[in-house]
C-alpha cells in the first residue's frame, strides 16, 4: 500500500541487513529514500536497482558516518536532492571485537560510539533544525540494552545512549508533531549478527525466541514502516521490542 507518497526519507546504513530492508520497504510505500553506505558500493547499487525495478526512487550516497562530518553531510546532501526531510531512520551500526571490558581497546570503544551514538545524535540534531513538521524519526537499537551479553560493552553502551536520545528528542520535538521512537530488534539474521556470534550462540538465540526462529530484516522493516506511516501518529518516545518473544 502506497502511504508515503510525497514523503522523503533518509536511512543510515542502507546497503545491507535491516537498513536495506527498511530502504526497500519505505520505497515500496511511496517515499523517496536517500541512504548512505561506507564501503559496499556493489551492495548499495543493488538496493537501488531493486527499488527502481519495483517502481521506487532510491539514491545511494557513499559516506562514512565514523567521520566527524559524515552525518550532517549526509542529511544536507539528502535535503538538497529531496527538497526537504520528512523521515529519518538511524540504522547504521558497527560492532567491536567481543571481549571483556578489561580487554576492550579504547580505539574500538570510540569507533563504536562514533558510528552508533554520535552519528545518530548529529543526524537528529540536523533533523531537529530542518525536518518538516509532522516528521518521523526512528532509531534502531538492540535487545542487548536490556539483555546484556558479556563482551558487548561498547555496543550495548552505544545503543543505550541512542535510546536516551530518543526519549529526550520525543519531548523536544513533540510540539511540532514530530514523533521519535526506537525499534529494538532481537537476534536478526544479518551479516553483523553472524560476524559477532558463533553458530552455537545463534542456535541458543533461536531457542530463546517464542517464535522459534531468527528475525528477518523485513520483520524489523515492517515495524519501522508502521511507525513512520500514518498509523504510527500517536506513538512517540516508545521502544518497540521487535524480538519474536525473547522478552
Amino acid at each position: 500500500m502506497v502511504v508515503l507518497t510525497s514523503r522523503t526519507a533518509v536511512v543510515t546504513g542502507g546497503s545491507r541487513g535491516i537498513g536495506r530492508a527498511v530502504v526497500l520497504r519505505l520505497a515500496r510505500d511511496g517515499a523517496t529514500v536517500v541512504f548512505n553506505y561506507a564501503q559496499s558500493r556493489d551492495a548499495a547499487y543493488e538496493v537501488v536497482r531493486q527499488a527502481e525495478k519495483a517502481g521506487g526512487h532510491v539514491i545511494a550516497v557513499q559516506l562514512d558516518l565514523a567521520e566527524p562530518s559524515g552525518a550532517e553531510e549526509l542529511l544536507a546532501t539528502a535535503e538538497r536532492q529531496l527538497g526537504g526531510l520528512d523521515i529519518l531512520v538511524n540504522n547504521a551500526a558497527t560492532h567491536s571485537e567481543v571481549v571483556p571490558i578489561a580487554q576492550t581497546k579504547e580505539a574500538d570503544f570510540d569507533r563504536v560510539m562514533a558510528v552508533n551514538a554520535k552519528s545518530a545524535f548529529l543526524t537528529m540534531r540536523y533533523a531537529a533544525r530542518r525536518m518538516r513538521d509532522g516528521g518521523r524519526i526512528v532509531n534502531i537499537s538492540t535487545l542487548n540494552t536490556v539483555f546484556p551479553a558479556p563482551g558487548n560493552a561498547p555496543y550495548a553502551a552505544s545503543k543505550g545512549a541512542l535510546e536516551q536520545l530518543t526519549l529526550v528528542a520525543s519531548r523536544e520535538l513533540g510540539a511540532r508533531g514530530i514523533t521519535v521512537n526506537t525499534v529494538s530488534p532481537g537476534a536478526t539474521d544479518t551479516d553483523l549478527l553472524r560476524a559477532a556470534n558463533e553458530p552455537e550462540e545463534l542456535a541458543m538465540a533461536i531457542g530463546m525466541t517464542s517464535l522459534g526462529r531468527l528475525g528477518q530484516p523485513e520483520d524489523v522493516a515492517d515495524v519501522v514502516a508502521f511507525l513512520v506511516g500514518p498509523d504510527g501518529r500517536w506513538l512517540t518516545g516508545q521502544n518497540i521490542r521487535a524480538n519474536g518473544g525473547v522478552l
